[in-house]
């Protein structure tokens, strides 16, 4: 096999991986509104942005509250919160049932997209 043949050969090979990879891209976290490790009002909604498509069947993402004013030996706490679409496919929204106190919360997300393998991560801020 002459040399050119087979740079050609891996040129196309290359190329094929390259565009195989980027069809099955990672959803990787764009921006969060209110962002990461923020202090701030209570947010009524809270919304993630990502890079890729979610796929919402499979994609979710849980409220805790992590620290609390005044209570030092205060637990984490569970805060019910919907969780839903949002104006786009890339965005994910989440709904506390209730106003948020002022305290410390963690939002640990799940994304998938269209390769199905799940991401996952967190955000955290504070509301005063």
């Amino acid at each position: 096999m002459s040399f050119s043949r087979l740079s050609s050969k891996i040129t196309f090979a290359a190329a094929a991986m390259f565009f195989a990879a980027s069809a099955f891209a990672h959803p990787e976290l764009v921006s969060s509104t209110p962002a990461d490790k923020s202090e701030g009002a209570a947010p009524a909604t809270i919304e993630l942005k990502f890079s890729e498509t979610l796929n919402k069947k499979f994609s979710g993402a849980t409220l805790t509250m992590t620290e609390m004013p005044g209570m030092a030996d205060h637990g984490a706490m569970k805060i019910s919160a919907g969780v839903a679409g949002g104006s786009d496919d890339k965005t994910m929204v989440i709904t506390p049932a209730k106003p948020l106190v002022a305290g410390t919360y963690r939002v640990d997300w799940r994304a998938v997209s269209a390769d199905t393998h799940p991401i996952k991560g967190s955000i955290s801020f504070q509301v005063k």
